[in-house]
């Protein structure tokens, strides 16, 4: 079914056709059948050492498509383009990939972003890392920066991983949730967290910090319904010693640069279901080819072209609010948030939705475990609660209008 972002935008440049060709490749040949092979492993296995999985890592990082990796030769326009097109592509291949791949680089994106050498030669591109944000008492806490969201009277629980200053050192200590996307596998981590000031002011930073030294545990592969490709687990630290200038946001900048995380974050996860959504139509539309019901292909009757142009008018939509997201906020000196927020709660809403018309698309067949379209609608359900629940950001993003 040629219904691809590429066929509906002709004035895409040769850069930007062939980074997409180049990850269309890669997320039919690769991710795809990966991801649906990992789908049937206990969680434990996903990431044993013959795993497939590595073999994704590798290659992706052969491609040269990592999303922090910006050309700084292209115009900004054009590399927010590309990640579009890149990320939708990934989505479509396998959603679960596509956000173990995405978070692999943020303790290297946010070592750049300290401008600090040594950071950056000690976590390269390539370094397999994690967003560590989550803790086991706050999910959506962590991005209710204003309280818009708190409950009247009240105040969040303590937090429970925590840094304090000791010398030239920072000593951090606690623990961080079973939702930590690569957090079982991660070579790294770009650990938001608490900061202990000494005077009881609550305070927060970003600090990037090595996983594979002492003073660091991880709990467990976290068994989930969907995304299975997609490898989580707790991370604890106990007394980890790290050099203060691992400390690469300070208190005083946290908030703004955690929202313009989250502004990235929620963009990415908005175009990785723009492309979960648009792999479940295809795969709808082509089952209605073949189905024969009535003495016809279920495609003739109308109830079903009803179906299915409702379902293509959602990936549609998604994709366009997406990609004026992504465009309007990479040129943006300060991006909204909102908008952010606002593709992503309508991208993974439009993926679950899609996924559950296709499921019915199918019919009895869709139900089974072989068939593609029961993995993607239970990868679809469990985008509406990561990366703070659907709901929550809603708040979240009216309480900036």
């Amino acid at each position: 079914m040629a219904m691809l972002a590429i066929d509906l935008d002709p004035e895409l440049s040769e850069t930007a056709r062939a980074a997409w060709e180049t990850a269309h490749r890669f997320a039919a040949e690769v991710m795809r059948p990966a991801g649906q092979a990992l789908d049937k492993l206990p969680a434990g296995d996903v990431i044993g050492r013959d795993s497939i999985l590595w073999d994704v890592f590798t290659k992706h990082r052969a491609l040269g498509l990592g999303l922090f990796d910006e050309d700084a030769d292209l115009p900004i326009h054009e590399q927010a383009t590309i990640r579009c097109l890149v990320g939708e592509e990934l989505g479509w291949g396998d959603s679960g990939l596509a956000i173990s791949l995405g978070v692999a680089g943020f303790p290297t994106m946010m070592a750049r972003m300290s401008g600090n050498e040594a950071l950056m030669e000690r976590f390269p591109a390539g370094t397999l890392g994690c967003w560590a944000i989550t803790e086991p008492d706050h999910g959506s806490d962590q991005i209710n920066f204003d309280d818009a969201v708190t409950y009247p009277g009240k105040r969040a629980e303590r937090p429970n991983c925590v840094a304090r200053r000791d010398g030239n050192q920072w000593v951090i200590t606690g623990q961080k949730s079973a939702w930590v996307s690569n957090g079982t596998i991660a070579e790294a981590a770009a650990l938001f967290c608490a900061i202990d000031l000494g005077d009881g002011r609550p305070a927060s930073g970003v600090f990037v910090v090595p996983l594979n030294e002492g003073g660091v545990t991880r709990g467990k592969p976290t068994d989930k319904i969907g995304q299975r490709a997609l490898n989580q687990g707790e991370i604890f630290f106990n007394e980890l010693r790290v050099p203060a200038d691992n400390l690469v946001i300070p208190p005083e900048l946290y908030t703004a640069t955690a929202d313009r995380v989250l502004c990235m974050a929620n963009g990415g996860m908005g175009t990785t279901f723009v492309g979960c959504a648009r792999a479940a139509l295809e795969l709808a539309v082509d089952y209605a080819k073949e189905r024969v019901q009535g003495g016809a292909p279920i495609i003739m009757h109308q109830s079903m072209k009803s179906r299915l142009f409702k379902m293509f008018q959602k990936v549609e939509a998604a994709r366009a609010l997406n990609q004026r997201v992504i465009r309007l906020n990479a040129v943006r000196a300060t991006p909204l948030l909102e908008l952010a927020i606002a593709s992503k709660v309508t991208s993974t809403q439009a993926a679950f939705d899609v996924a559950s018309d296709a499921l019915q698309v199918f019919g009895g067949a869709g139900i089974s475990r072989d068939c593609p379209i029961e993995k993607i609608f239970r990868d679809a359900r469990i985008s509406m609660i990561e990366d703070g629940c659907n709901e929550v950001l809603g708040m979240v993003a009216a309480s900036r209008f």
